[in-house]
């Protein structure tokens, strides 16, 4: 980002533009990001491309979701907008640590209390992203259907447009007759989720309160959450148990871990090839024949 745009942020955002620092920050494999420093605030700012401006807007309109539901907390936005050639979004700064026992316990109780938050069907009123892969919401009542066609198939699909010849849609029906064999009578309530619940998304500020960004909100079954929280690790015994204190999750949840996973490591073998493709194909292979 250009001293230029700092400034038209700054004034955008009515801040005192002496001796105004731009800093670049760590991280961010997607949009770029920056400290913006004027002399009576500090502003965390990211930036895209314009034809990018769709990913802004999406993390926007998510992370105001949660901060409306008020259980974590979630960098507040200042404003978004556009210069003529890039994209931004001003959020609050904060002072981000590794989340310990005890955020990961408060983090737990607080991401269950979330999850009460419910919709009338699944899916959102926009569709947005994970990571840079468009994730369709077009709203359901059906979870199974929800899941199958527009999480699972979606990426199969996606897949398959890649590699053309490579199986990856002969692989759709003996999966979904696995899900639906064993979870077609699974009729879990429309949670307000996070949607891609890392470890990289999930911090610790000042006092050990936890913290919550990057999402791709949505309704969904509130499993999915703890399911990526799982996938990857960095999230402490002290989370899961105080999730389960909180709201125990009902039987079949781990068998149904492994579906909520492979949308995401099928989500990984689309943006970065590799191990993900041969790692979510033997997942596939796997749950077609043991259900």
């Amino acid at each position: 980002m250009q001293l230029e745009l700092a400034s038209h942020i700054a004034r955008q955002l009515g801040l005192d533009e002496h001796g105004l620092k731009l800093s670049r920050m760590p991280g961010g494999d997607i949009a770029e990001s920056y400290l913006l420093a004027a002399a009576d605030h500090w502003v965390f700012v990211k930036t895209l491309p314009i034809a990018r401006a769709g990913l802004l807007s999406a993390e926007a309109d998510g992370l105001e979701a949660l901060a409306k539901a008020g259980e974590i907390r979630v960098p507040r936005i200042f404003r978004r907008d556009r210069s003529t050639d890039m994209a931004w979004l001003a959020m609050e700064y904060l002072e981000l640590d590794r989340r310990d026992e005890v955020c990961d316990d408060r983090l737990g109780r607080a991401l269950a209390r979330l999850h009460r938050h419910t919709g009338d069907r699944f899916g959102w009123h926009r569709d947005n992203y994970i990571g840079l892969t468009p994730q369709i919401n077009t709203r359901g009542d059906d979870w199974s259907e929800f899941f199958l066609w527009q999480r699972l198939g979606r990426q199969l699909d996606l897949l398959d447009e890649k590699e053309p010849g490579s199986g990856w849609s002969r692989l759709q029906k003996p999966l979904f007759e696995s899900w639906l064999r064993r979870f077609s009578r699974h009729r879990p309530p429309p949670s307000l989720i996070h949607g891609d619940l890392w470890q990289g998304n999930a911090a610790s500020t000042e006092g050990a309160e936890p913290v919550i960004y990057d999402p791709a909100v949505h309704y969904a079954d509130r499993e999915c959450d703890l399911a990526m929280a799982h996938l990857f690790g960095g999230f402490g015994d002290a989370f899961f148990r105080s999730y389960e204190r909180e709201w125990p999750l009902p039987d079949g949840h781990a068998e149904r871990r492994l579906y909520y996973q492979l949308y995401h490591l099928l989500n990984h073998a689309n943006l970065f090839g590799g191990p993900y493709r041969s790692r979510s194909r033997e997942l596939i292979e796997r749950l077609s024949r043991n259900h």
